[in-house]
C-alpha cells in the first residue's frame, strides 16, 4: 500500500487520454508530419478518402535502415502517448534507435471523423485494428522505405496493435512490447466501451453527430465511466483520497479536462474498432486467436497491469501462452495501478517500464551490435 500511496501522491491521472499539454507541441519535441495514403482501403471493403497518417520521428535513420522502432499509440491517445520512454537513457533512446511515433486512425490527428472533409462526422466508416496497423505499414514502405523494424511497441489499444503486427506481418519485426494489451477483446470490455459511447449518444447536445459544441454531460460521464473508473483501481482512490468525497472535485476536474482533449465522433469510432479486434480474424487463420499468436516470430514481450479493469490481465496472460517464447511481465509487482500502469504517471511505473523494456530490447539487439 505504501508503494500505491507514492504514485498517487504524484498525482495519477489519466492513463488513456493524452494530458492537454501533450497537444500543443513545443520547441523541445520532433516535429508533426503527416503522411498522405491516398484512399485507404479498409478490410470491410470500404475506403477512408484522402488518408493522411501523422506521426513524429525522433533520432537519425542510420544507413542501413536497421535502426528503426515503431510505436503506436492507445485509445484516445497520439505519439506522445508514451513519451515517459522516449529520451537519452531510456528505453527507447534516440541516440540508439530511429523512433517513428504514429497517430492512429481516428486521433483527431491522423485522418478522423472530427478532421475529414471528405467523410465527415458520421458517414466516416468504420474501420479495424488491422486497418490502422496496414496504414502504418503503408507509412513505413511508402514513406521510408523500411521493410524491417527492431520492434514495434505501443500500450493499451497500442498493445493491441502489436500483437496484430505480429500475426500480420510476421517477417516484419524482431520484437513486439506490449503492454497492457488484448489479443482478443472480451466481453468485459465490451461492456466498458460501450457503456462510455452511450453516455455520449444519449446525451441530446450529440445531435447524432452532428454538435456545434462537445455533448458536455455525455462526454463527462463517459471520462467517469472509462478513465477514473476502468483505468484506476479502488486501490489508487484509497491511497490518494482519505476523505471519500474529496473525489468529488477531483472528478470535475478530470471531466473538465476532457473537453478539449478529444472529440466525441473520434471517440465513437476507436471504440467500435477496439471491441471487435480479435487477431484471430486476420485472414488465413479462421477466428483461430490461439493459431494467430501462434504465427508470431518476433520475440515478444507482454507486460500487465495487475488489477487491469480494462484490458483485464487473465486475457493477454492466458491468450499469450500461445506466442512461441514470449516473455510476460507484471508491471511493478507489488502496486496495483491496474490500467494505469502503462500511463506514464506514476514513478515506479515508469521506472519499471524503461528498465524492462530497456533491457529486453538489448536482449534482441544484442547490446546494440545487431544495430551497426
Amino acid at each position: 500500500m505504501k508503494r500505491i500511496a507514492h504514485v498517487a501522491a504524484a498525482g495519477l491521472l489519466l492513463s488513456l487520454l493524452p494530458a492537454l499539454s501533450a497537444l500543443a507541441h513545443t520547441p523541445q519535441q520532433a516535429p508533426h508530419q503527416l503522411y498522405s495514403e491516398g484512399d485507404l482501403k479498409l478490410e470491410s471493403g470500404e475506403a477512408i478518402k484522402d488518408f493522411s497518417i501523422s506521426y513524429v520521428t525522433h533520432g537519425t535513420l542510420n544507413a542501413k535502415k536497421s535502426n528503426v522502432i515503431l510505436m503506436v499509440t492507445a485509445v484516445g491517445g497520439n505519439h506522445h502517448r508514451i513519451d515517459f520512454m522516449i529520451g537519452p537513457g531510456k528505453a527507447l533512446d534516440p541516440d540508439k534507435y530511429f523512433i517513428i511515433c504514429t497517430d492512429a486512425i481516428s486521433n483527431g490527428l491522423t485522418t478522423s471523423p472530427s478532421n475529414s472533409k471528405a467523410q465527415p462526422r458520421m458517414s466516416f466508416p468504420k474501420f479495424t485494428i488491422r486497418d490502422m496497423v496496414e496504414s502504418q505499414y503503408r507509412l513505413l514502405k511508402e514513406k521510408f522505405g523500411i521493410d524491417h523494424v527492431v520492434a514495434v511497441v505501443g500500450p493499451s489499444m497500442g498493445g493491441m496493435q502489436v500483437l496484430q503486427w505480429g500475426v500480420s506481418h510476421p517477417d516484419t519485426m524482431d520484437a513486439l512490447v506490449a503492454m497492457v494489451p488484448l489479443a482478443k477483446t472480451p466481453a468485459w470490455s465490451v461492456a466498458v466501451l460501450e457503456a462510455t459511447r452511450k453516455a455520449i449518444m444519449t446525451d441530446p447536445a450529440w445531435k447524432d453527430g452532428n454538435y456545434d459544441a462537445p455533448p458536455e454531460k455525455g462526454v463527462r460521464l463517459w471520462r467517469d465511466i472509462l478513465n477514473l473508473l476502468a483505468a484506476r483501481t479502488p486501490d489508487i482512490y484509497s491511497a490518494q483520497f482519505k476523505n471519500g468525497m474529496d473525489v468529488l472535485p477531483w472528478m470535475e476536474a478530470q471531466e473538465t479536462a476532457v473537453m478539449k482533449a478529444f472529440d466525441a465522433n473520434d471517440w465513437i469510432y476507436q471504440t467500435w474498432a477496439y471491441e471487435r479486434h480479435d487477431v484471430g480474424t486476420t485472414p488465413g487463420f479462421n477466428g483461430d486467436t490461439a493459431k494467430a499468436l501462434a504465427s508470431i516470430k518476433a520475440k515478444t514481450l507482454i507486460l500487465t497491469g495487475t488489477k487491469d479493469l480494462l484490458n483485464p490481465e487473465f486475457e493477454p496472460v492466458t491468450m499469450g501462452a500461445n506466442i512461441v517464447g514470449v516473455k510476460r511481465m507484471t508491471i511493478s509487482p507489488g502496486t496495483v495501478t491496474g490500467h494505469a500502469s502503462a500511463g506514464g504517471a506514476g514513478p515506479a511505473d515508469v521506472e519499471f517500464l524503461n528498465r524492462e523494456t530497456g533491457a529486453f530490447l538489448d536482449g534482441v539487439t544484442e547490446g546494440g551490435k545487431k544495430l551497426n
